[in-house]
C-alpha cells in the first residue's frame, strides 16, 4: 500500500506545466553545475519540486520508503541548488548541482561509474558530430 504525500506549496502555476508519471512523480536528474557530469537519477513529487526550489537542497520522494529525503541529511553528500530546469515536454526536472561527496548510495562519484555499457571506441566516429570536410560544418544524417 502506498502513502499518498501531502499537498503541495509548489507554485501552481509550475505545477500545472508538470507532467507527471501515474504515481504523481517527474524523474529529477541531477548534474554537476560546472563539469556537465550526470551524477543520479531521482523522483520528485510536487512537494519535493517546491522543496528543492525554495531550500537550495535537493529534495526526493522515496519509492521505496514512501518518504521525502534530503541528499545528504544522513550521508554528509549534500547536493546544492545552482538551477532548476522542466525538460521540454514538462516531465523531467534536470537539477544543476554543487555535489560534495559522493551521489550514489554506493558510494561512488556518480550513479553511471560502474556499468558501462558503451565507450567511445578509439577512432569511431558519428556520422553527427564528423565535420563536413569542405564545410567544417557537422555532418547531418539525412
Amino acid at each position: 500500500m502506498t502513502s499518498t504525500p501531502p499537498p503541495s506549496s509548489l507554485d501552481p502555476e509550475i505545477a500545472a506545466r508538470l507532467r507527471r508519471g501515474a504515481d504523481g512523480l517527474v524523474p529529477a536528474i541531477a548534474q554537476q553545475y560546472d563539469t556537465g557530469e550526470v551524477l543520479m537519477l531521482g523522483w520528485m513529487d510536487d512537494e519535493a519540486l517546491h522543496r528543492t526550489l525554495t531550500t537550495g537542497r535537493c529534495t526526493y520522494w522515496s519509492r521505496s520508503r514512501q518518504e521525502y529525503w534530503v541528499k545528504g541529511d544522513t550521508s554528509g553528500h549534500f547536493q546544492w541548488v545552482r538551477s532548476v530546469a522542466l525538460d521540454c515536454d514538462a516531465d523531467t526536472v534536470l537539477v544543476k548541482v554543487d555535489q560534495v561527496g559522493a551521489a550514489c548510495h554506493t558510494g561512488d562519484r556518480t550513479c553511471f561509474d560502474a556499468d558501462v555499457l558503451l565507450k567511445d571506441a578509439a577512432g569511431a566516429e558519428s556520422a553527427v558530430d564528423t565535420p563536413d570536410a569542405d564545410s567544417g560544418v557537422p555532418a547531418v544524417d539525412q
